[in-house]
């Protein structure tokens, strides 16, 4: 098979339904000619089942990025499917109830927002390192613009804003070893996980008429795209970026 990601061997976390970016990433990355692995946690015959709708079913390993034991036997366990990875795609991100209340939001709740959705981009990375040396490889995370405050995203902004942090200092010290790390800020999208986001549709209802290019709530694909070609050999000097994939609406002033 021809395409951007022949001969390629991809791990993508953060699958659960056909809405998520995750899983179009995984879908086009095996279009573009990519082995992929999955991963997941807590709901496993969910992500196995929508595993199983991809163009090649995908097997899927159980990682809970909160816990070391997890992380210290991921490659291990990759292994049983993968010789090696070429890329990873981070697409995990968490906040409790109380980290959507910023001035009364408890260290707690905060604290796991942070743990889960950034500080995990580096735990990931690192558990994946093994798998990616000699060669090297890509990690491609999804954020959530966090260079503005967002009406009634709180404390996950400031989660994004330390995701986007951690993916330059990933780039700066994996460099040398032949690991790129770059982010795809995507646009708002109606997903299981836009559904715990109090107020998600006052954020993203007037979307499409800020973005130029437009936006559709309800395709994944065009962010999915960019995960795939940031995951390819066409960006090999490319890191420490944050790539747009909003329709434009982030350099609109209004």
């Amino acid at each position: 098979m021809s395409g951007l990601l022949a001969g390629k061997r991809v791990l993508v976390t953060g699958v659960l339904t056909e809405a998520s970016i995750a899983f179009h990433a995984a879908r086009v990355a095996q279009l573009e000619g990519a082995e992929v692995v999955l991963t997941g946690f807590g709901r496993l015959s969910l992500i196995e089942r929508t595993a199983a709708l991809l163009p090649k079913p995908a097997p899927v390993v159980e990682l809970d990025v909160t816990d070391p034991a997890h992380l210290d036997g991921l490659a291990d366990r990759v292994r049983e499917h993968a010789d090696g990875l070429d890329g990873v795609v981070h697409s995990i991100a968490y906040g409790p109830p109380g980290a959507f209340h910023f001035l009364d939001g408890a260290w707690e709740d905060v604290s796991t927002a942070v743990h889960v959705s950034a500080y995990s981009l580096k735990s990931l990375t690192t558990a994946c390192l093994p798998l990616m040396e000699p060669r090297g490889g890509s990690v491609v995370g999804v954020t959530f613009d966090a260079t503005v405050a967002w009406p009634k995203y709180d404390w996950m902004g400031v989660a994004k804003a330390a995701l986007e942090s951690t993916s330059r200092y990933l780039a700066r010290d994996l460099g040398p070893r032949g690991v790129r790390c770059n982010l795809v800020a995507a646009g708002p999208l109606r997903s299981m996980a836009a559904k715990s986001i109090p107020g998600f549709s006052e954020l993203a209802d007037d979307w499409h008429t800020r973005a130029p290019a437009g936006w559709d709530l309800t395709d994944p694909e065009p962010a999915a795209r960019g995960i795939v070609a940031l995951l390819s050999d066409f960006f090999p000097r490319t890191t420490g970026e944050i790539v747009h994939v909003d329709g434009g609406a982030h350099m609109m002033g209004a």
